[in-house]
């Protein structure tokens, strides 16, 4: 399964949960998206979430 490379995020598990509170087993995945990446001078393409994404840009490296 996909993993964030810079935070470890990965898939988590819980419920779905219907009108009549039948609940049913389902898969939070993260949101990861493969993306070049400047780490000590050189690119690497690392498999990383949104959210360190957006800090990674607003740090801008």
């Amino acid at each position: 399964m996909a993993k964030c490379e810079i935070c470890g995020k990965s898939p988590m598990f819980g419920h779905s949960v219907s009108h009549s509170k039948h609940a049913t087993k389902r898969m939070f995945r993260p949101n990861i998206q493969s993306k070049r990446v400047m780490i000590d001078g050189e690119y690497r393409r690392l498999s990383i979430c949104t959210r360190c994404l957006r800090t990674l840009s607003r740090k801008g490296r």
